[in-house]
């Protein structure tokens, strides 16, 4: 990874097309905008069926398959055969991508992106195995619900520039240095050295709020 900056643009134009080419017309056809983290990258979890692999997106069962960089969501959205748009009514931020705009996906950046979501996958299935994990489009994000408490993993956004892991609560413990985010706490992926470590991170914050040994 060469800079945050250089993974940021990556992300963006990767979170434009999980909100504009896999989400929106999910949500328009099927009314749920959920998406999922699969091998390789991550795909809607209804019709129509979109897969983003890589630095490429495919319709169906690989039939149309487009490179994602140097392509616009309105043109990848025509080659596919699907409306792009944004899951319309059902957030109010986003990507900030628009139609028209130019994407810019590194190969290197990207793997980043897809590895921090692929452990996030394995995590949260070790912390939660009755959960299924949603990568959500508003804040391309990869969570999971459990007692009134967030988990997840982000790869990275305004908050913090870099994947990491995180717990959102309605209210943290005060004078506990764990929760060290506004939202409750979070810690770089690469912090958390392996699998377990991302799953021991989630487990310790639950125990931390009472619903378990840590």
């Amino acid at each position: 990874m060469t800079g945050q900056a250089d993974l940021a643009v990556t992300r963006r134009s990767l979170h434009g097309v999980a909100e504009l080419l896999l989400a929106g017309p999910q949500y328009q056809a099927t009314g749920t905008m959920r998406l999922a983290v699969v091998p390789g990258g991550f795909g809607t979890t209804r019709e129509p069926w979109l897969l983003v692999d890589g630095v490429r997106v495919s319709a169906g069962a690989g039939v149309v398959i487009a490179d994602i960089d140097g392509r616009t969501p309105r043109e990848l959205g025509a080659e596919l055969g699907v409306p792009a748009g944004p899951p319309a009514g059902a957030y109010a931020d986003g990507s900030g991508v628009g139609l028209d705009d130019t994407l810019t996906v590194d190969p290197d950046e990207t793997a980043v992106i897809m590895t921090a979501l692929s452990r996030g996958q394995q995590a949260l299935g070790a912390f939660a195995p009755d959960q299924v994990p949603v990568l959500w489009p508003e804040h391309f994000d990869l969570a999971i619900r459990v007692q009134e408490t967030n988990f997840g993993v982000s790869p990275g956004d305004g908050f913090l520039g870099e994947p990491y892991a995180y717990i959102g609560v309605a209210s943290a413990p005060v004078g506990d240095a764990f929760w060290n985010a506004p939202f409750g706490a979070a810690v770089p992926l690469r912090e958390l050295t392996d699998g377990p470590a991302v799953a021991g991170f989630f487990a310790d914050g639950r125990a931390r709020l009472g619903g378990g040994p840590r």
